[in-house]
């Protein structure tokens, strides 16, 4: 619909603009903060669908919970970390599985699953920051040039220069392209049977079935491309207006291009998740907590087990909704900077 039917049938009668406020709404960070929030929400989801498809990761090579130890992370101090360990202790407990192998033999788990408190936590730690200086430059007054109505004043300035935003969303990249780089690796931990334990391709009769060989091609090739696109846009400038705008921050584009890289990373994630539900059941027998069992049963009424290979390209659509969705337990949401108390000044 349009805007003013759309205002009009929730009550609201159109703005009316008086001397410079339209040029006010345009020319300074507007749609650059806009944007690079809506990265900032989107990387929250698939951070925190991330830690679930971890979860369900760690259970499924029956992985060991001591390196999410909460003295591990208060002696190093890292505030993301201790978050991060903190909430998937919080979603694994009363699992059945995590003290049924004391003895299975396996000294350490790869980094993918033993570090997700230190890649994850870092990841936060971003998001954070981030978050804080948007909050800022959402309240700001980044026009050109600016009126003060105190003295009488109008007096030129640079606060239309969007060098925080463009820092914010570059930084928001790399958190982005990290959360999908780790993702990716644990696929190819559940895949491969030396180090998981399950079955090849985790499918049974491999050779005449590829199993979810493919789908961590998919991964693998959308991690590398958001590796690309982590590229710092900030970095980045060239001079316009007859060199009047001889340095400019990029952040518009270093904004939007988090878009496709959350919906690159949530289709990692979703594929994560798939094949974590599909080793798990291919070890049935003991179920996890409370809080991934719920989660492993959400995402088997969009997902079914794999007996045969079969057309993936519904279920991976599938998975990316859900990792895009982020419909999880508070543990996890808590944690993310928009649900923080005192998010907002």
């Amino acid at each position: 619909m349009s805007g003013a039917e759309a205002m009009q049938s929730i009550g609201l009668a159109p703005f009316v603009l008086g001397p410079k406020e339209g040029l006010a709404l345009l020319n300074g960070t507007q749609v650059s903060t806009a944007l690079a929030l809506t990265g900032l929400f989107g990387a929250e989801n698939v951070f925190a669908s991330s830690l679930m498809s971890g979860a369900l990761s760690l259970e499924a090579i029956q992985g060991s919970i001591k390196p999410f130890d909460a003295r591990i992370h208060a002696a190093r101090g890292q505030p993301g970390q201790m978050a991060v360990a903190g909430a998937v202790r919080a979603l694994l407990e009363g699992s059945e599985i995590i003290p049924s192998h004391p003895d299975c033999g396996r000294v350490q788990d790869p980094y993918s699953i033993r570090c997700i408190p230190q890649v994850m936590g870092a990841c936060l730690d971003n998001m954070t920051h981030a978050a804080r200086v948007l909050v800022i430059e959402a309240n700001a007054a980044s026009d050109n040039p600016l009126v003060f109505t105190d003295t009488g004043e109008v007096i030129s300035g640079g606060n239309f220069h969007a060098e925080p935003v463009a820092f914010a969303a570059d930084i928001l990249a790399l958190a982005i392209s990290e959360i999908g780089a780790i993702a990716e690796r644990r696929i190819a931990l559940l895949l491969d049977t030396g180090l998981s334990g399950l079955p090849p391709f985790l499918v049974h009769d491999g050779g005449l079935n590829s199993g979810f060989m493919i789908a961590q091609v998919t991964a693998a090739a959308l991690a590398s491309e958001n590796k690309s696109l982590a590229h710092p846009a900030s970095v980045d400038s060239l001079p316009t207006s007859a060199n009047q705008e001889d340095h400019v921050s990029m952040a518009t584009f270093g904004a939007r291009r988090l878009g496709d890289m959350v919906n690159n990373t949530a289709v990692v994630v979703g594929i994560e998740a798939m094949c974590a539900a599909q080793g798990i059941e291919l070890k049935r027998g003991l179920k996890s907590s409370p809080l991934v069992e719920a989660e492993f049963a959400k995402i088997r009424t969009q997902v079914a087990y794999l007996e045969r290979d079969r057309y993936l390209a519904p279920d991976i659509e599938a998975v990316r909704q859900w990792a895009l969705a982020a419909d999880l337990p508070a543990v996890l949401t808590n944690i993310l900077p928009s649900h923080l108390q005192g998010a907002t000044p």
